[in-house]
């Protein structure tokens, strides 16, 4: 997998998390600052505690293009908001988008972890927050239950990826062929997940 072509699927995955925080801080009558802390949140903030777990300073705070995107997707949830077209979670597009930012945070952490040295539950910590801190401080800030705790398939996919990609490179089959492959894959699998409507089973008491 090409380095333009994974750094525009996290573009693209970073803008649909930024517009997925825009939307519940909207929803939850935040004022100006705090939609757009959560949006910055949402994008950036699986990064940067992973980063944070490494002992790296968080890239989104060294890096300009992460807040930039967050600016952009502010300025489309304003836009959205004022044509009262605000409810587009379901919509194929955001779920794609969405999609495609699970599965590269997915692979960044995944990737992260690895060349950090650490070992099998390390990088699959590293690949699960990636993909989803952002969501869970979201949802905590938002005063919800993290989405991932309860929705579909989707955290899982994250698991998935870490453990495939990491087994791959143990027993030296890991290439920018594979890693495309494997991206490929954990995008259908959360897409056909969530048309199927998948769900892991859930305790009921």
């Amino acid at each position: 997998m090409s380095l333009d072509v994974f750094l525009l699927a996290s573009w693209i995955g970073s803008a649909a998390f930024a517009l997925s925080g825009f939307l519940v801080g909207a929803r939850k009558h935040m004022d100006v600052m705090g939609v757009f802390i959560l949006a910055f949140l949402t994008a950036n903030g699986g990064g940067m505690i992973r980063d944070v777990l490494i002992g790296q300073t968080p890239m989104a705070l060294t890096d300009m293009s992460g807040f930039m995107i967050v600016v952009l997707a502010f300025v489309l949830g304003l836009l959205l908001a004022r044509m009262k077209k605000t409810a587009i979670e379901q919509r194929a597009l955001f779920v794609i988008t969405d999609s495609i930012g699970l599965v590269a945070f997915s692979l960044t952490g995944t990737l992260v972890g690895m060349e950090a040295g650490l070992g099998v539950f390390g990088v699959t910590v590293l690949s699960f927050i990636t993909a989803t801190g952002g969501g869970i401080l979201r949802d905590i800030l938002a005063n919800e239950v993290p989405a991932v705790f309860k929705s579909d398939f989707y955290g899982s996919v994250a698991i998935l990826v870490a453990l495939t990609v990491y087994y791959l490179n143990m027993y030296e089959y890991q290439s920018d062929l594979n890693t495309f492959i494997v991206f490929i894959t954990a995008l259908t699998v959360r897409l056909v997940a969530y048309k199927m409507q998948w769900h892991l089973p859930r305790l009921k008491f």
